[in-house]
């Protein structure tokens, strides 16, 4: 008689290695040097990984979104209209996600001893050398360096000559979207490994520093969970209240759903199906559902880019550094224009991470201190990308019915 089972959830499985890796870390304490040289270079692997597959992944998949961008020539204002509503609440999702981080001092009351993770402040350029060194003078010399503002604008350029080149570029995109595919597939894998990472990341912390290190964790979900909740309650009720006259109560109650689906898979694209559905219920027209969520799933990331500026906070004040208003306002801006080469899947938001860490200059290995717990905060950042995704749908549709309105009057 055969036995069923279910595999284990990544979910669970990091869940498991996360208990694990505290616990080996805390029967390792008087072993410390132990754990340091022989389970930490584990981590070490799993962080170079993601390194790895970072420059790739941002430079092809914002590359692809560009030039997908190219049906706004048939869909017309419902494409800019788009972009900008997406591009403006990440920015305000960042800003939220800084605000909190800094307000509620996410990263007080641990200091990581010196010498633990070695870091050296370099001092933060000017905001003119800032804008200057965005645009590369050599189009190879960003990927091998990964300098990632200059990653994102060579992607954004390529995407535009695509377009420009109309039907001779047409190779080039297909070109992009195959090894988009492939850098979306190791990327996949990589993923797969983070049971392995996060226990060899958080064990020689916990064993060289103890339990304490782990308090502040908590602090980090809550202030991230908080940003979320805020965020959604406020710019999203204030959206389909304002631009489409819809009750806020009705929204949620119709999107509940999506949301708990987005919740338990941590995974955008997968929860598209239910988000088409439910904005359709809300009576968004197919035509603009069918553009808007798909492209939300692609670069619209508010719950990301609140992550990403409690976790740089976080990671800066674990550290001891203080973050000048130069270096928050590049990860303003890091995390906006990275919100489009987010892919929509599980776990793809420590990779962003990792991209706006090294455009200010903060250590990557303050990963490590996060990557435990990134799939707690990575189910609740979903939550507020796909309720991103659907309030954008129902404003644009609403704009359009109204556009429509007039005509017919005319």
């Amino acid at each position: 008689m055969k036995k069923s089972g279910k595999k284990l959830s990544l979910t669970a499985k990091i869940t498991i290695s996360l208990i694990l890796g505290i616990l080996a870390g805390i029967a390792l304490q008087n072993y410390s040097d132990f754990a340091v040289s022989y389970v930490k270079p584990f981590g070490t692997i799993y962080l170079n990984l993601i390194k790895m597959i970072v420059v790739p992944v941002v430079l092809l998949s914002i590359t692809q979104g560009i030039v997908s961008l190219q049906d706004i020539r048939k869909v017309g204002s419902i494409g800019l209209r788009t972009v900008l509503y997406y591009l403006c609440t990440t920015a305000l999702a960042v800003t939220v996600g800084l605000l909190f981080a800094n307000v509620l001092n996410v990263g007080a009351g641990y200091v990581l001893p010196a010498g633990e993770l070695s870091y050296t402040a370099s001092e933060a350029p000017s905001i003119m050398d800032t804008i200057v060194n965005i645009f590369p003078s050599n189009a190879f010399e960003p990927l091998v360096s990964a300098t990632m503002l200059q990653v994102i604008v060579l992607a954004l350029f390529l995407g535009f000559g695509i377009i420009l080149a109309g039907e001779k570029g047409q190779t080039a995109a297909n070109v992009v979207d195959s090894f988009a595919e492939v850098a979306f597939r190791i990327m996949d894998m990589i993923i797969q490994l983070s049971p392995i990472g996060v226990f060899a990341l958080i064990c020689p912390v916990v064993a060289q520093n103890g339990p304490a290190v782990l308090l502040p964790l908590l602090k980090v979900v809550l202030v991230a969970y908080t940003g979320y909740i805020v965020h959604m309650v406020v710019v999203y009720s204030a959206s389909v209240k304002c631009f489409a006259g819809m009750s806020p109560l009705k929204f949620f109650r119709e999107m509940s759903r999506p949301m708990l689906f987005a919740f338990s898979s941590a995974s955008s694209v997968g929860t598209l199906p239910f988000n088409m559905e439910a904005t359709e219920r809300l009576g968004v027209k197919k035509e603009i559902s069918s553009f808007v969520l798909p492209l939300g799933a692609t670069i619209n990331m508010d719950g990301t880019a609140i992550y990403q500026g409690v976790c740089a906070i976080f990671i800066a004040q674990i550290f001891g550094i203080d973050l000048s208003l130069t270096q928050q306002l590049t990860i303003i801006l890091t995390a906006t224009l990275a919100s489009i080469g987010t892919a929509g899947v599980p776990g793809s938001g420590m990779i962003m991470l990792a991209m706006v860490l090294q455009s200010v200059g903060l250590p990557l290995e303050g990963i490590a201190l996060v990557a435990g717990i990134d799939r707690i905060l990575d189910m609740g950042r979903t939550v507020v990308n796909i309720t991103g995704d659907a309030s954008c749908a129902i404003c644009v549709d609403a704009r359009e019915k109204k556009k429509e309105a007039k005509r017919a009057k005319k």
